[in-house]
């Protein structure tokens, strides 16, 4: 659920009820009291510049839960003079995007625009969302579509390309500090908590506004001795269980902070973020093939060692199972991280590849090639071809490029790790090779 979220909020100048949820009373009636996004809402941040110029380009609002999505968009309707609708992919059918579509057009033909807030928009399957683009381009609606997956990978290119992505923060301890302050505003007391408890409860929300108004609510309702120490605070209130979505953006985000800390030869960050999937509950053998991509993009032959430690590290977890196997994966992470760094096999596999798409389909010299019938050695296949275990230190010399491709370089060793001793000896063939020319 998103902050102040509905499936269709009221209208901002509309009170709601005394008993309503908390996290309702205190929803934004304008976009200055919209907390933590400044960045966007801000004069000059891009909803502050569209609103000031009175006209709103589509948008997709992409953040975490409990940040103000839904609330935005209601208000962004409101400041700009825009009907309202309001749909949630999870709840919402064809037949529904064909209702909403249908009335915002009656609504077009007497001047009135529709702004179409669409909660969970990753949550259409790619044809649906296809569904939206006529009446996007053709000014029927603006949609505001709102998600907390990454668009790159849940939204379809057309649509993203007609429209704005903005990215939402996680509400900051200043933030959420605030919210709690208006909290206690309203309800005119403070919260049985003391200082340390205050800061315990803020930090349990993880950037969520909207859970931890309604941790408020809870401490608001019940009829306290004393402040509340984090011990007290702790047995009172549920734990915040950490957020991650084993195919979502959580997922994409540790695993890349975890490659980038091993690329980055820190062990100490990359057995944290480690550490973070493998507690979450993620695959470990999706975190161990990771680390074996890892072995060979950013350590290559520095390391020949990396990529047995991974397969090793594989082989043992499966011999284990977990927890104990776990710390097969544990060895391998740290190996990685400590282990000299190369790319060289990596930027040479790209560039090798290049070549091939570029260069079609030459063909190898003849005297390479093999020769399993007469006419092939007819034509000269194999003729010429040197034996290299016969030459002197087992190496000829001889030109193994097509006739119509000069050379190409495309494996340049460091001289980092086992990589100086594999540069040493390519340097001698390239001598021994020029000498031969």
């Amino acid at each position: 659920m998103d902050l102040f979220a509905g499936i269709e909020p009221p209208a901002p100048t509309d009170a709601p009820p005394a008993d309503a949820p908390l996290a309702d009373r205190l929803r934004p009636r304008t976009l200055d009291e919209v907390v933590g996004q400044e960045h966007l809402t801000g004069a000059d941040g891009a909803i502050g510049r569209m609103v000031a110029a009175g006209r709103l380009s589509s948008m997709i609002l992409w953040g975490p839960p409990g940040t103000g999505k839904t609330t935005i968009a209601r208000l962004l309707a409101d400041a700009v003079g825009l009907r309202f609708a309001s749909i949630s992919a999870v709840f919402s059918g064809v037949a529904d995007l064909k209702r909403v579509f249908a009335e915002a057009k009656d609504h077009a033909r007497v001047g009135k625009r529709t702004l179409l807030f669409v909660d969970e928009i990753h949550r259409f399957n790619r044809a649906q969302q296809d569904g939206f683009l006529p009446f996007v381009e053709d000014g029927t609606v603006t949609l505001v579509g709102a998600t907390t997956e990454n668009p790159s990978f849940e939204l379809n290119a057309a649509l993203l390309s007609r429209a704005q992505v903005l990215i939402l923060h996680r509400l900051d301890r200043i933030a959420l500090d605030r919210l709690l302050s208006r909290g206690e505003e309203l309800e005119d007391r403070p919260l049985p908590l003391d200082a340390a408890a205050r800061e315990a409860l803020i930090a349990s929300a993880d950037g969520d506004g909207r859970f931890l108004l309604n941790q408020a609510e809870t401490l608001f309702a019940i009829d306290l001795p004393a402040p509340l120490d984090p011990a007290g605070l702790s047995a009172l209130l549920q734990r915040r269980v950490a957020v991650y979505d084993k195919d979502r953006e959580g997922h994409y985000g540790l695993i890349s902070a975890l490659h980038k800390s091993i690329r980055g030869s820190d062990p100490q960050a990359a057995l944290y973020y480690l550490a973070r999937m493998l507690v979450a509950g993620e695959e470990p053998l999706y975190v161990l093939r990771r680390l074996t991509r890892a072995a060979v993009e950013d350590i290559g032959l520095a390391d020949p060692q990396a990529l047995v430690q991974c397969i090793a590290a594989k082989d043992a977890y499966d011999f284990l199972g977990s927890p104990e196997g776990e710390l097969a994966i544990v060895q391998a992470c740290l190996y990685l991280a400590t282990a000299p760094k190369s790319n060289a096999a990596y930027l040479a596999q790209k560039s090798a590849w290049k070549t091939a798409k570029e260069s079609g389909s030459i063909s190898p010299p003849k005297s390479i090639l093999g020769a399993p019938t007469r006419l092939m050695r007819d034509l000269g296949y194999g003729k010429g071809y040197e034996y290299d275990h016969d030459a002197e230190d087992a190496f000829s010399g001889a030109r193994y490029w097509p006739d119509d491709l000069p050379p190409q370089r495309f494996y340049e060793p460091t001289d980092r790790g086992f990589e100086k001793r594999i540069a040493e000896r390519m340097a001698w063939w390239d001598e021994r090779r020029a000498n031969r020319d």
